[in-house]
């Protein structure tokens, strides 16, 4: 007669692991994300030290080059915090551009006028697929996905074809340089620092911040305790819009022209940043500078094929989605485990 011993359990009442309390930590996946930007960081350093890779503009540059996408990244932590999902960036940010090109080119429009008009436009439609998303009950994913063909349309409504802008005022303004210890960062880099601050405060000091965490954590909880979920919703995709017309207008300074291809499948990109940065698909956790350390990665990882000079700028789009794929095994083991 054969006899089973079984392995002792731990009591109810003790306490959790080291290991279970760190892979439950909500900042586990920002600290990850910072250690992996530094440890890419350190090997470019390592390897084309001889290239000028350890020079300060270099740094600088991940920031003047990747602006426009950190903007739009920061409007989709709004919307993915929430639980849901936007689709339409890429195609606002490339309307963005034609209608700014157009108005100042072909209407004589001075930039100053034409700034807010453009804002105003992608916010209101940031604005009306939060409306239709919350009181007709329809999957973000569909009407965002709407959007994106709306606003892509609205382009070559627009023009067929590229509008090259030549007005002093934009080119100096895209010149523009604001010293920073050993190097600078053009107005596009510094207004997108101002913009991460703002949704940082937004998010971690304000009532807004703490209903977009309720409503991603638990939508029907959130209802339950009374909060305005409806009102946020719209807010949060208005939010988007206005952030995706920003970036639109960033990369305008940084492009100099408007397209009708401009920034096609960018609001992949940024969804990846997000993701990369540490916030839950699902909503309800994460932090807006984790989208930060998420932008960096990917903008490192562009600058880091450059130097190597012999890889093709596809190999971006392979190491992105590898990341993005660990980033959401993590994710995974680290929901299953606050679960248990």
């Amino acid at each position: 007669m054969t006899t089973t011993t079984q392995q002792p359990k731990a009591p109810a009442g003790s306490p959790p692991s080291r290991a279970a309390r760190v892979l439950a930590d909500r900042r586990l996946p920002v600290l990850v994300t910072a250690g992996l930007f530094l440890v890419m960081y350190a090997i470019g350093l390592s390897r084309y030290q001889n290239y000028g890779f350890a020079e300060t503009q270099v740094f600088l540059n991940l920031f003047i080059d990747n602006s426009y996408l950190l903007v739009a990244a920061v409007g989709a932590t709004f919307v993915i915090l929430s639980g849901g999902i936007d689709l339409s960036v890429g195609s606002v940010i490339g309307f963005t551009t034609m209608f700014t090109a157009w108005l100042v080119e072909r209407q004589g429009l001075p930039l100053v006028v034409v700034i807010p008009m453009a804002l105003a436009v992608g916010a209101f439609g940031g604005y009306l697929m939060g409306y239709v998303i919350q009181n007709f009950e329809i999957q973000p994913f569909i009407v965002t996905l709407a959007g994106l063909f709306l606003f892509r349309g609205l382009c070559l409504v627009i023009s067929k074809e590229s509008i090259s802008i030549g007005d002093s005022s934009v080119s100096s303004m895209a010149q523009a340089q604001v010293s920073v210890g050993g190097g600078f960062l053009s107005i596009g880099a510094i207004v997108s620092l101002v913009v991460l601050a703002a949704a940082f405060y937004v998010l971690h000091y304000t009532r807004f911040g703490r209903r977009v965490y309720a409503i991603g954590g638990n939508e029907q909880s959130a209802l339950l305790m009374g909060l305005p979920q409806g009102g946020t919703k719209i807010a949060v995709y208005t939010m988007s819009g206005f952030c995706s017309a920003l970036a639109g207008l960033l990369f305008t300074l940084y492009i100099q022209s408007g397209d009708p291809l401009h920034a096609t499948g960018l609001e992949l990109d940024a969804i990846a940043a997000v993701v990369i940065g540490g916030t839950l698909l699902t909503g309800g956790s994460g932090y807006v500078v984790g989208t930060l350390f998420g932008v960096l990665v990917l903008g490192l990882i562009k600058s880091l094929i450059q130097f190597e000079g012999t890889l093709s700028s596809w190999w971006t789009k392979i190491a992105t989605g590898v990341l993005l794929c660990a980033f959401i095994l993590i994710q995974r083991t680290m929901t299953s485990r606050r679960k248990t």
